[in-house]
């Protein structure tokens, strides 16, 4: 493919052009919706990539128009590395347009740890959900949400066939669609653990940095529920992202399993070889009242428990970035700094580098990859008390949805406040970091405290109810 065909068009709502796509297997909507936040200015819609490449415990399906190839695949991030070589002839990005003009993006799944670090397999899998699902798009719809413009980026072979595809595109994502208001159903989540066995797991990871094996590690919980047939995800999703905007959201499509997600972490960005990675360790609620919501922001600030927990985690990621980066150029910007978000106050750490000559964006993801703010320190010990702690298998949540332009260019988030549908229903998992001083029954209160928001989402009354009684949803 050569340098983009590209055309600037009236800014469309990134949401309204995705209703033409979504119904279509790897459309993929990244998608930032919260006008407050310094890092939410672009959203990208995609769809009819011209490759997928899915990767589940080791088998590889690699499909085009061409051909479909399966099989044994021992390194996911290699095989996308060949993957969007073989369809690269120029790399160019166009300057002073959004960062993303084409390339490889969608999900990038937790358990590709598994294929970094060798882990026990305790948990229970879900065979139908991908480690790895991503496609290659040569078309993209980037949206400024600053300067309020979009535009159409279009990669082909030659002039003729870059306008041919150009106008189909077009016609997709500028249609006016109806979009149907949102219906709760009637709700019934079962959580995979009952509020003891939360806290008692929690015990355990406290024993376990008592004994000297790990400073930190991340616990979670599942929640599922039955959905009725005629259920919209994307019609949720509209209403989920209004009720909890955030910068670093998605919705992607991937046939009977699509991923839904609010979530305000940014895991890694890479451009022209600058990098920066932001994890977030700390949580308050964000509640109307002022008074009170003031002192939630400052027992956040104050808390020598939440700090540790979020340095620690900073420490890891600058170990991480020391793989890849030039040592001499990571430095942290941003040590715990508060960001409040549209349910919760978090605290915020900013580390930035610069990517070692003989690097590229897919080696950086490798070495960073899972975060190390949904794991814990030192991480590979941390990933296998997950293993041993939790039930299920975390799929799609902990991991990251992202892209990987043409040109090298990255950007990731970091998969939490995320649905997860199936032809069983959908699932949300929420958890946190867990430190020597941690709390169980608090640790469990802030799990509650981070699904609150989805959880109303569904059916706000119901789940008022349940929340205020800080009780298991079991």
């Amino acid at each position: 493919m050569s340098k983009p065909y590209v055309e600037e068009i009236e800014y469309i709502d990134p949401v309204q052009a995705f209703a033409g796509l979504k119904h279509l297997p790897y459309s993929l909507l990244l998608d930032s919706s919260d006008p407050n936040h310094a890092n939410s200015r672009y959203s990208f819609v995609m769809g009819e990539p011209v490759e997928t490449i899915e990767v589940k415990d080791g088998k590889a399906d690699v499909t085009n128009w061409e051909q479909r190839l399966s099989f044994d695949c021992d390194d996911p991030f290699t095989l996308i590395r060949e993957r969007l070589g073989a369809w690269v002839e120029e790399t160019e990005r166009l300057p002073n347009l959004p960062p993303f003009q084409g390339g490889l993006a969608g999900l990038f799944g937790y358990d590709l740890g598994r294929y970094i670090e060798k882990l026990a397999s305790s948990t229970k899998n879900r065979p139908h959900i991908p480690d790895l699902a991503v496609g290659i798009y040569d078309q993209v719809l980037a949206c400024d949400h600053l300067l309020k413009k979009s535009w159409i980026f279009t990669h082909a072979r030659n002039q003729g066939e870059a306008e041919a595809k150009h106008g189909h595109f077009k016609n997709l994502v500028t249609q006016n669609y109806d979009i149907p208001a949102f219906e709760s159903p009637e709700t019934n989540w079962i959580s995979n653990f009952t509020e003891k066995g939360y806290e008692d797991q929690v015990q355990k990871i406290i024993d376990y940095i008592k004994a000297g094996e790990i400073f930190q590690a991340n616990l979670s919980q599942r929640f599922d529920m039955k959905l009725p047939r005629d259920f919209e995800p994307f019609v949720h999703y509209i209403h989920m992202r209004d009720l909890n905007p955030a910068p670093f959201g998605c919705y992607m499509n991937l046939g009977e399993v699509k991923i839904s997600s609010v979530s305000p972490e940014r895991f890694i960005t890479a451009k022209d070889g600058q990098v920066e990675t932001c994890p977030i360790k700390g949580t308050r609620p964000h509640v109307a009242d002022t008074s009170q919501d003031r002192a939630f922001q400052q027992d956040l600030e104050q808390s020598e428990k939440d700090r540790a927990e979020n340095t620690m985690i900073v420490d890891l990621l600058r170990n991480d970035l020391s793989k890849v980066c030039t040592p001499e150029s990571i430095e942290v910007s941003d040590l715990c700094k508060l960001e409040t978000f549209s349910n919760v106050h978090h605290l915020v750490s900013y580390i930035r580098s610069k990517l070692d000559q003989n690097q590229d964006a897919i080696d950086l993801l490798k070495a960073c990859f899972p975060g190390g703010s949904v794991t814990g320190a030192p991480k590979i010990r941390a990933m296998e008390i997950i293993e041993e702690l939790e039930t299920d298998r975390r799929g799609p949540y902990c991991g990251s949805v992202g892209y990987i332009g043409f040109d090298g260019t990255l950007d990731s988030n970091i998969l939490i406040r995320t649905l997860v549908y199936d032809a069983d229903g959908v699932s949300l998992q929420v958890g946190g970091g867990v430190v020597v001083d941690s709390n169980p029954a608090q640790e469990y209160q802030e799990t509650l405290d981070k699904a609150e928001g989805i959880l109303k989402s569904f059916d706000p009354v119901r789940q008022e109810h349940i929340l205020k009684a800080h009780k298991s949803i079991a």
